[in-house]
């Protein structure tokens, strides 16, 4: 058994372990977080492992499924998959860790079952990353909506089921039309070496040297089911509604890591599979691309619910990732790439401090607080640090990759690339924003003001608040403190992450380029 099925089935076995401490909320915490502890400590193996010099996929493991019609139960990773694993696996703890301090689950919920949830989207996640059987991806990118639909639906907010049904609806739709390329995909296999085939390496060699029209159908059905889940304009209006009704938590894993699915789809699938279809249809991506920055950016800017804002930064810099990965040079997809790990960081810090703002003061309204950093200084330097990597503050994790992108899309995608550092200044504009209305000024809004409810609230507000909220404790500077070791780790840093994923990129644009090399030659 290789280590990359452990990671897999570890956390199912934790969840299982879960079921039988129902009623035991604290026991259930610690047993959840030792497993997320655990599964994290795997990676380093697996990172020291990884050898970025030699095969593309490496921890391989392979079973039959239905052999009947080629399908296998099959496991791998290149240095792109192992970035994102070792993502989740750090999210994990870190959202499990910070539960009491970011969530106060609806009445009637159990911690346990939560947390059984979140340990199997991890396992679900992780496996989605390491398939390497089209069709068992296919079968895991559906199934992994299940436990994130329960954990919107019955563990979110007040609109909660609206937000898990439409969802549950975008990305099941997306991959149903998935499903529809993959078999045509299989079709073109049969035909073409007369066994159908959902091995990925075997479809890579056989649908790269299908006709043009053929690839832009199926391209077509993989790039939708990747768009919504990335999600890309215009496929994502669902992520408001369910990043702004999800637990803190949840929302941590569905705009850190679950969608993260669909750009990882994007460079495992469309690219090396459709090379004639990604060269052809990359200006229509492009400009998806650079209106996902500039509109998610400027809707970023005009939101009042923090949880809503950062739904719309996500999708200005998934705008980003798609312009790093169609603009075919490897700066940029390298930084596309690294973009991937990096929101992650950032926006996972931002939505887990957002959490203990909202649950000190009740409200996720921005108009509701004012002047907290005079209350709770260390958390409004937690704030400030997660922001500045928001928005790749030179000497953060984010900058590096920001820079790359626009670097490598200035060689060949120019105009789309001098549009997109429009979303840059944007970016500075709402998160400078968003931390100047939450932190600066006199103490203010009803969440800190209203909170001390004696008649010398009005005349001392700072006074009254101080009595009520709360600076960060140990324990939740423990908790946010991996994360700004990363965040400033990376930025002054990033060479093992980069040395990482840079062969697994180069492979993608070779796997690219011969094809259409050889049909503009003719």
């Amino acid at each position: 058994m290789t280590l990359l099925l452990v990671l897999i089935l570890l956390p199912l076995l934790g969840a299982i372990a879960l079921g039988a401490l129902r009623g035991n909320d604290r026991l259930a915490t610690l047993v959840a977080l030792g497993v997320s502890i655990v599964e994290l400590l795997l990676i380093v193996p697996l990172w020291i492992g990884y050898d970025p010099s030699g095969e593309r996929i490496q921890q391989a493991s392979s079973f039959d499924w239905i052999p009947a019609f080629g399908v296998h139960v099959s496991f791998g990773m290149d240095g792109i998959a192992l970035v994102m694993i070792a993502v989740i696996a750090l999210l994990v703890p870190i959202v499990i860790g910070a539960l009491s301090s970011t969530d106060k689950l609806p009445e009637g919920r159990g911690v346990g079952g939560f947390l059984s949830l979140i340990l199997v989207q991890e396992a679900l996640t992780i496996a989605v990353f390491a398939a390497t059987d089209v069709f068992l991806f296919y079968v895991l990118f559906e199934i992994m909506l299940i436990p994130m639909y329960f954990l919107i639906g019955y563990y979110g907010g007040p609109r909660r089921q609206y937000a898990a049904v439409k969802f549950f609806l975008y990305s099941f739709l997306g991959g149903l039309l998935m499903l529809a390329s993959a078999i045509g995909a299989y079709s073109l296999a049969d035909d073409r070496i007369g066994a159908g085939s959902f091995d990925w390496a075997t479809l890579v060699e056989v649908v790269r040297d299908a006709p043009l029209s053929t690839q832009i159908w199926l391209f077509l059905g993989f790039f939708i089911a990747f768009a919504i889940k990335a999600p890309l304009v215009p496929f994502h209006t669902w992520l408001p509604d369910a990043a702004g009704q999800a637990p803190i938590g949840v929302a941590v894993l569905l705009v850190g890591v679950l969608d993260k699915v669909g750009t990882f789809g994007l460079l495992r699938y469309n690219l090396p599979m459709f090379p004639d279809a990604s060269r052809e249809l990359a200006p229509l991506v492009l400009v998806l691309a650079v209106i996902g920055i500039l509109y998610g950016a400027i809707l970023a800017a005009g939101q009042q619910d923090m949880k809503r804002l950062i739904a719309y930064v996500s999708i200005s810099h998934f705008g980003f990732i798609a312009l790093g990965i169609f603009a075919f040079t490897q700066q940029a997809q390298v930084g596309a790439v690294s973009y991937m790990l990096n929101h992650s960081l950032a926006t996972g810090m931002l939505i887990v401090v957002i959490g203990m703002i909202a649950l000190r003061g009740g409200s996720t309204r921005i108009s509701d607080y004012g002047g907290m950093a005079k209350v709770t200084p260390i958390l409004g330097g937690m704030l400030l640090v997660a922001g500045l990597s928001t928005l790749s503050l030179p000497g953060t994790n984010s900058f590096i990759s920001e820079f790359l992108v626009l670097l490598g899309s200035f060689e060949t995608r120019t105009p789309y690339a001098i549009l997109a550092t429009i979303g840059m200044v944007l970016a500075a504009a709402y998160v400078l924003w968003l931390y100047q209305r939450l932190m600066t000024g006199p103490v203010r809004g009803d969440a800190l003001i209203g909170v001390g409810g004696g008649p010398g609230t009005a005349a001392a507000p700072e006074a009254a608040a101080r009595k009520t909220i709360k600076d960060l404790s140990v324990r939740e500077i423990g908790v946010l403190a991996p994360m700004v070791v990363l965040i400033i780790g990376l930025g002054l840093y990033p060479k093992p992450v980069l040395d990482t994923i840079s062969p697994s990129v180069e492979a993608t644009l070779e796997a690219v380029a011969p094809s259409t090399t050889s049909q503009e030659g003719n």
